[in-house]
Parts: C-alpha cells; structure tokens; sequence
C-alpha cells in the first residue's frame, strides 16, 4: 500500500515541491504568468439575511468582512481596478481572475447573472471567473449560465459553503441548508462539467476529530476538483463574537490547527486542488484567535509537519 502511495504521490509532480496540490502553483504553471483574484461585490445580498431564509446571516459572517477590498458602491470595472492599484505588481505583468465573492453571487435571476459576468470577463487580462455562492441557491438555469463559461485555457471555478457534512454543525453555523443541499448542487455542476471548490471550517464547536476527517472523506468521495480549508475564527459585529465573549466557543490553538489540517490533508483525493488552507482577516476586523494573523507562519508549519511525517495529500485516501 505505501508504495502505491509514493507512485501516486509521484504521478501528481509532488505538487510543485509541496506536499499537496496548491491551487497558486497549479495556476502560475497552467498559465505562465502571477494570477490575481480581483475580488467583486455585485450587492446581490443573501438569503439568509434578507428574510428568504433567515435575517441574521450565518454565525461567523459580519457585513464588512464579506468582501474586505471591494466597495460594493462602485461598478464592477472600477472595483476591479481599484483591486489592481492596490497590488504591489513589480515588475511582472500579471493575468486576473473575475472573483464574485461577497455574500451570494448566484441570487439573481439567470439573466441578471449573465450580465455581470459578462461585464467582469471583459476586463482586460482576465482569464477566469470565480463565483462564490451558498449550495441552497443553484437552481438549474444558473447553472446553465455558469457553465456556458466553460472554454479552453479559462480558469472557471464555482466555490460552494459546504462548511461541514454535519447537518448539525450547520446548523450551530446557521447556514439555513443542510448537507443534502451541497451534494445535489455538486452533482448538479458535475452534470455540466463546472469545476467546483468547496469551503469547509475546522474546529466547529462539538465536531470531534473524527468529524472533522469524515468530511475530508466526503469530499474525496464527491466530484469536487477544490477545496478551501478555514480554521473558525471570529470576527467583530457577528453572532460568533456574541457567544465567544461568553466563553461558549472554545477555539482551535495553532499547534491543534496543523495538526488537524495535515491529518485532513492526508485524507483529500490527490487531484483536488487546495485553494486555501487559512482563514483570512484584517486585523481591525479580527477577535481571536490572534495566531491567525500570522499566515505565513502557519502555513509553513503545516508544510513542515507533512514533510516530518513523511506523509502528502491523500496518503490515507484510498480513492487515488
């Protein structure tokens, strides 16, 4: 079994060097050039705040913390210059992916849609559009819509809050959808041939260890080709920080985090791509925990602990 591991391991190119699959290497590889997400508020809102599913939002979301660059105000042309201006470029001349990202960016009509992503695909130098959304709303015609995008040497990825495969820890999330839901719209998208990235968050309060690598292993068992990895923190003016500051939410210490994130690691299908493998926020923005502020500590720690176990991506899946 080890050896076939090392063979499967070695088929993959280890990564790059790495010991899993990093969606930035795999872009700057495809493309031969620095790719940067241009991230978009097109103030589509949310189900789950507006009334339709629930008025609060999820438990860890605030409103300004959704799209931390992008002013919803202005027009999608202007929010994705406003994007550049705010990279440091050198003296490279990058390539942009279009990045729907604040709230839900498929609460709209099919037709509504296909307008602002048209009008983001048109921005110069963009070869991708990214379309982050809640599993709940995906019916079919947006569906359709989002796959008329697919074409060669077009980075086209629709990112999906899974969260969790616990219906139970979706609920202490207040998601407002169920497990069910993300599985039909995976398979939905697969019926179409659109790569799908799903966000989950370790350290859920009440997920125990074994819950945690139970939904690495539904993912690895799902036609997912993505996979964005959070650690639960909690950010100013959301439900979160009110249960926090009466001690109901323990959270993950560093060293716990990357212990889980390698053992998670281990468990990922060989193919998918990681997007992320922490949560992201300004500092004016963050409660706790202040580790998480510290990102490229982290992220070294958890590459140096898979190298120290000798282990990669999907070394305990069987399914690659």
């Amino acid at each position: 079994m080890r050896q076939k591991k090392e063979i499967n391991h070695y088929k993959y190119g280890k990564w790059y060097g790495k010991p899993y699959h990093f969606f930035g290497d795999y872009l700057y590889h495809k493309y031969n050039a620095k790719i940067l997400k241009l991230t978009i508020n097109a103030n589509l809102g949310c189900p789950n705040r507006d009334g339709t599913i629930g008025s609060s939002g999820c438990i860890f979301c605030s409103e300004g913390s959704a799209s931390p660059t992008a002013a919803g105000s202005l027009s999608i042309h202007k929010q994705m210059q406003a994007a550049i201006d705010g990279f440091n470029r050198g003296l490279y001349t990058p390539k942009y992916i279009a990045y729907f990202q604040a709230f839900t960016n498929t609460y709209a009509t099919a037709d509504v849609l296909k307008k602002l992503y048209d009008s983001a695909i048109a921005f110069g130098n963009v070869v991708g559009l990214m379309i982050g959304t809640r599993p709940d709303c995906l019916p079919d015609d947006i569906l359709d819509v989002i796959a008329g995008y697919k074409k060669n040497n077009f980075e086209l990825w629709l990112e999906i809050g899974m969260q969790s495969m616990h219906d139970r820890s979706l609920q202490f999330l207040q998601r407002g959808h169920t497990h069910a839901h993300t599985v039909s719209a995976i398979n939905r998208a697969r019926e179409r041939g659109i790569p799908v990235c799903v966000h989950i968050i370790l350290g859920i309060p009440n997920e125990s260890w074994y819950d945690m690598m139970s939904t690495a292993i539904e993912i690895s068992r799902l036609p997912v080709q993505g996979v964005k990895i959070h650690h639960l923190h909690v950010i100013k003016g959301t439900p979160l920080e009110v249960l926090y500051n009466k001690g109901q939410v323990p959270l993950l210490s560093c060293k716990q985090y990357v212990s889980y994130t390698c053992d998670f690691i281990e468990r990922l299908r060989g193919d998918i791509i990681i997007h992320r493998l922490l949560g992201d926020q300004p500092k004016d923005m963050l409660i706790a925990p202040a580790w998480g502020l510290h990102k490229g500590t982290v992220l070294k720690a958890i590459e140096d602990e898979l190298l120290r176990r000798g282990t990669f991506q999907g070394f305990l899946c069987d399914s690659y």
